[in-house]
């Protein structure tokens, strides 16, 4: 996950100061309008400011997705010309909001991260601003690229119930895909955590808990972009701006459910990695327990053998084994049925 970028440009600025304080991008902005009803679909790519003149008076649904906040003019030409207020445009330019739902006199703005797996198979989030009016939903990124072509696709085949429903429908659409892609990351949390698990009962290594340690800092980045999205979402059922039809209600408590889900699987991870933790330092210990226990064992062997070399090397001139005529023999046999006894004896009390 990336680092968050500093902020050093935001303190002393007017509230509605409008600073993008997110990573430096050079890529152009980009704006697609998606116009629909149950009987009409339109669909514009790179479209113009232009093409928002008519969202306000129409009587179709717009979703607009702006590519780019990094382009502060766009940003605010599409605000200015939607009435955003000055505070939700000032947001939408700075990436590093903690999801939440604000209500405005005309439209509900709502901060989710978006997150998702690249071709690499790492993780990647960034902001997703959305503002719901009464028949428009405007989408704001940070980057080209999302997790939204499903609900493009449904737009142009006319499939579901999306071109039958209203924004409101069109803001759970969104919300519902950025859930269901959490489930993606944490599926691929969970099958590393299977890995290390086998790494740590099979050979565990400073590089394992090196990882170990980074999954954690993973699941607590992850832990601070999905855990408010179920205060937004219980925000939205509870709304009462009549911007969300009760219809809409039973999607928005199901994306809810979801949301509850993917917390109690983060959560679970969470104490998987701990034990993971717990699970390296007992292994260290008994793969030293066993070590020890080995030299133990071959030192308690030695120790008598040594005891008996050591007194028939002594050069007394009174030790009648020293002139005998097996006497090396007698001593090497003394010490070969010593070594074999302890080893029965540690044999007998399962030590070997």
């Amino acid at each position: 996950m990336k680092t968050l970028p500093k902020r050093s440009k935001k303190p002393g600025l007017a509230p509605g100061t409008l600073v993008y304080t997110g990573h430096g991008r050079v890529e152009p902005a980009q704006i697609s309008v998606f116009s629909y009803s149950e009987t009409a679909f339109d669909e514009i790519e790179n479209a113009s400011i232009d093409a928002l003149h008519a969202v306000k008076e129409s009587q179709l649904n717009y979703w607009i997705n702006v590519s780019g906040i990094h382009d502060v003019a766009l940003v605010e030409a599409v605000g200015t010309e939607m009435g955003f207020h000055h505070l939700v445009m000032e947001d939408i330019v700075h990436p590093q909001q903690r999801p939440k739902l604000e209500s405005y006199e005309h439209h509900l703005y709502m901060v989710a991260k978006m997150m998702y797996l690249d071709a690499s198979g790492n993780a990647v989030s960034e902001q997703v601003s959305i503002v719901l009016g009464k028949n428009y939903v405007i989408s704001f990124q940070e980057r080209p690229g999302d997790v939204f072509e499903p609900v493009r696709e449904r737009l142009r085949t006319g499939k579901g119930l999306m071109r039958k429903m209203g924004s409101d429908y069109m803001a759970y659409a969104l919300l519902d895909l950025i859930v269901d892609h959490y489930f993606v990351v944490l599926e691929e949390v969970g099958t590393q955590l299977e890995q290390f698990e086998d790494d740590v009962m099979g050979h565990p290594s400073k590089e394992t808990m090196g990882q170990i340690r980074e999954q954690k800092k993973k699941l607590i980045t992850y832990r601070r972009e999905m855990w408010p999205l179920r205060e937004l979402l219980s925000g939205l059922l509870r709304d009462d701006s009549g911007l969300i039809r009760k219809k809409t209600h039973n999607y928005l408590r199901d994306v809810y459910d979801h949301a509850v889900q993917v917390i109690d699987l983060l959560e679970t991870y969470r104490d998987l990695l701990s034990g993971l933790t717990d699970l390296y330092l007992s292994s260290l210990s008994f793969r030293m327990n066993e070590v020890m226990q080995v030299l133990t064992i071959i030192g308690s062997i030695f120790i008598p053998i040594t005891f008996l070399a050591g007194v028939y090397g002594m050069n007394f001139q009174n030790m009648p084994e020293l002139q005998w005529e097996y006497g090396y023999y007698a001593a090497w046999g003394l010490m070969a049925l010593t070594a074999l006894g302890m080893m029965w004896f540690f044999k007998r009390k399962k030590w070997l």
